[in-house]
Formats: C-alpha cells, sequence, structure tokens
C-alpha cells in the first residue's frame, strides 16, 4: 500500500502540472474566466492532496485499517472532486452538461475531508506512541 500511495501521490502530482498547464495557455481560448477559475481549482486541489499522499507514503507504514482507509479516501477523493470539475467546465464550455459530474463533486470533497480527519486521528496515534 505505501509504494501505491507514493506512486498515484507522483502520478497525481504530475498530472496536475501538465493539467496546470494546459488551463494556462491552452484553455484561455476557450473557456470564460469563471471556468478558468474553477478549472484552477481542480487543479490546485489535485496537487495539494498529491503532496499529503506523498507526505503520507513516506510517513506511514500502511499496517493499520485507518491508514489505509485515509490513503483511499485521498485518492479516490482526489478522482472525484478534481477530475468532476474538469469535466464540468470542459461541458461547459461546449454548451453541454453532463447532470451526473454535479453531485460527483462535493462526494469527492468529502472523502477529501474524511482523508483529513484521518489523518489527524492517524496523527495523534503517532503522537500518543512517541509521547506516552
Amino acid at each position: 500500500m505505501k509504494e501505491l500511495v507514493l506512486i498515484i501521490g507522483g502520478i497525481y502530482g504530475g498530472l496536475s502540472v501538465i493539467l496546470g498547464a494546459f488551463g494556462a495557455h491552452a484553455l484561455k481560448k476557450k473557456f470564460n474566466e469563471d471556468q478558468l477559475k474553477s478549472f484552477e481549482t481542480g487543479v490546485k486541489y489535485q496537487m495539494y492532496h498529491a503532496i499529503v499522499l506523498i507526505i503520507c507514503g513516506i510517513t506511514f507504514p500502511f499496517l493499520s485499517g485507518l491508514q489505509i482507509v485515509m490513503a483511499w479516501c485521498f485518492i479516490i477523493g482526489i478522482l472525484l472532486f478534481s477530475f468532476s470539475i474538469y469535466g464540468l467546465t470542459w461541458n461547459s464550455s461546449r454548451g453541454k452538461k453532463i447532470k451526473i459530474l454535479g453531485p460527483i463533486t462535493p462526494l469527492g470533497g468529502l472523502l477529501l475531508v474524511a482523508g483529513w480527519v484521518l489523518l489527524t486521528i492517524n496523527l495523534a496515534n503517532i503522537a500518543m506512541y512517541l509521547n506516552p
């Protein structure tokens, strides 16, 4: 699991750089200002959480269920949150609406929040172990 977390963190981080550059250059002509801001929000959250995944991959051994669930919350949360925003903005710029993507974004956000809660619990467990 540790290796998977590090690899996915690296992939998400690299993709956020690519998508950020794509948004800043290629999409500037196709997206309006609000669409660009939404797209950038997806890129920022993807990068922030890619960094968190890498830090978690370095910090935790992923031997407990709590650590594994935390990682999956971040992995799936990034996918649902950021990539649904990309889909929503892309389709919006083409005058289309895919209704299924709307509810996916908050579900992804909820998983990211759950990941942060579990991260806090896992860090507290480490602190209690180190400072009995």
